[in-house]
């Protein structure tokens, strides 16, 4: 038995389902038509672990972070936190505790800082509103302290500037700074680092991970970028047309892909230690299929070269390769 198994976990979504309206081409006149963005998800975080969701560009990805943040609210489906519905309160109370615990690091770090306040006041909103900080100087000593933790120093200086004197790294780990003045135990991290440059990506990673380590974070770390996901998490989700494929313990996942989409993204990623020219081995170069209610089949069956008849009429039941890790695949 996994030692998962015996946690309770934190965080956990059940056979999510989510469905848009979207309106067909041909004007007002046309009509709508019903675009399924996430199908049967199911997913548990547990305290101080890194759960990566990873995928190609409209694969759901965000959409599961929009979820949690409450900008949708599923078709069906559930999501937990500690036992509360996250779409269904009981109290205020609940309500508040929950957007104190679970916050969200957003993409593009020069539009998630206000650009009218300084670093100081972005920080010491959330500690007097959520933590009852009134004594200046218990504040400032937060404040220094957490600037310190993210790597913006001197505090003392770093925080009397506004976002548009920093870096997009450094505004990036002062809206990290935001997250851990708030108080969050759960945080969605929505490719926090696909907008940094190359070289101070690590740095980034590496905050979060010391978070992870030494704060006891939860993340639920979307990206499309393979070699950080096994990087940074210790567990991962490969999503495909709002599809879960493959998912179980990140280095099984990633050393030994058994999904033919898995393989496929993993052939796609830079190895430096590869002789040869990767053979991305897929059925032409389909882009994701649009999915629908209706849709039947597996989603990954037009790019498939190991497709067949009933690949195009079942969509395949999650099979335990090995302990922990399952696939959706009709041919394994």
């Amino acid at each position: 038995m996994s030692s998962k198994t015996l946690l309770k976990p934190i965080f956990e979504a059940k056979n999510i389902v989510m469905d848009f309206q979207v309106q067909k081409s041909g004007g007002f006149f046309a009509g709508s038509s019903t675009l399924r963005a996430l199908n049967d998800v199911s997913f548990t975080m547990y305290e101080g672990e890194s759960l990566a969701v990873v995928g190609e560009s409209g694969c759901g990805k965000s959409t599961l972070c929009r979820i949690a943040m409450r900008v949708h609210e599923p078709t069906s489906g559930s999501m937990t936190y500690q036992d509360m519905d996250v779409h269904n309160f009981e109290t205020k109370a609940d309500y508040k505790k929950y957007r104190e615990k679970v916050q969200m690091i957003f993409q593009d770090p020069f539009s998630s800082l206000n650009p009218l306040h300084s670093i100081e006041y972005i920080l010491s909103r959330p500690l007097k509103l959520y933590h009852g900080y009134k004594n200046k100087a218990d504040l400032d000593m937060k404040i220094n302290e957490i600037l310190d933790t993210v790597g913006l120093v001197p505090a003392a200086e770093q925080k009397k500037k506004y976002p548009h004197q920093l870096s997009g790294g450094q505004k990036q780990r002062a809206f990290i700074g935001k997250v851990l003045a708030i108080g969050a135990d759960v945080i969605f991290a929505d490719e926090p680092t696909s907008m940094l440059d190359v070289s101070i990506r690590l740095g980034v990673l590496n905050l979060l991970n010391k978070m992870k380590l030494e704060n006891k974070k939860s993340f639920l770390y979307i990206t499309h970028d393979i070699a950080t996901a096994r990087y940074f998490s210790d567990r991962i989700i490969v999503l495909y047309c709002g599809h879960m494929v493959e998912w179980g313990e990140v280095n099984k996942v990633v050393q030994h892909p058994a999904h033919p989409y898995t393989q496929l993204l993993i052939s796609a990623a830079p190895d430096p230690e590869r002789e040869t020219v990767a053979e991305l081995k897929e059925k032409g170069r389909s882009e994701i299929q649009q999915w629908t209610p209706e849709s039947k089949g597996c989603p990954f069956a037009p790019r498939c070269l190991k497709a067949t008849d009933i690949c195009l009429e079942v969509f395949p039941e999650a099979v335990e390769v090995d302990e922990g890790r399952f696939v959706r695949c009709n041919h394994l």
